[in-house]
């Protein structure tokens, strides 16, 4: 089950607060700004900014 839109909607970076997208795998949260991926664990964001990867324009 894909994370809600709802959800996707109240969701922000932690680190910036601000706007994340989910990325075309469903399978993390984008943030543009500060240039990470959050992970989606078993359909949860985890949204730690120790657990980010980096994020590059090519995913």
């Amino acid at each position: 089950m894909p994370l809600s839109k709802e959800l996707l909607d109240i969701l922000a970076c932690p680190k910036c607060k601000g706007e994340i997208f989910l990325n075309q795998s469903e399978d993390g949260l984008i943030c543009k700004t500060c240039r990470l991926v959050y992970p989606i664990k078993e359909e949860i964001p985890v949204m730690l900014i120790d657990e980010a990867l980096p994020y590059s324009e090519e995913e």
